[in-house]
């Protein structure tokens, strides 16, 4: 775990840079959910047995709304590992994008128009 650690440190400080907020600021309200628990919806009705997972990190637009889901890996696994993970959480936050990183590679994935790139 430590090593994923290592590159969230550097996710953390990407986010910031591109004007997301961790915490509300005179810019506005924080827009990053870091581990927020959801429930992962699998295909079918038996809702009984729905699972929980934790997003790494869920970004919101201006009203709150889930946009994007940010699977982070360590540094020494390739991002794309966690896609069916991402997809699965995204999913279930109804957010179009993805964002899959290991701090140094980072794959913005549309859901709407194919594969991460």
């Amino acid at each position: 775990m430590q090593k994923e650690a290592k590159a969230r440190i550097k996710i953390n400080k990407l986010l910031e840079d591109a004007g997301w907020r961790f915490f509300k600021t005179e810019h506005g309200p924080e827009n990053i959910s870091v581990e927020p628990s959801v429930k992962i919806e699998e295909v079918g009705d038996n809702f009984e047995k729905v699972k929980k997972g934790y997003v790494d990190y869920l970004l919101a637009d201006n009203d709150g709304f889930p946009v994007c889901v940010l699977e982070a890996k360590s540094e020494e696994k390739d991002p794309l590992i966690g896609k069916e993970q991402a997809r699965k959480y995204s999913n279930s936050q109804k957010a179009r994008f993805i964002i899959l990183s290991n701090g140094n590679i980072h794959y913005l994935w549309d859901k709407e128009w194919g594969n991460p790139t």
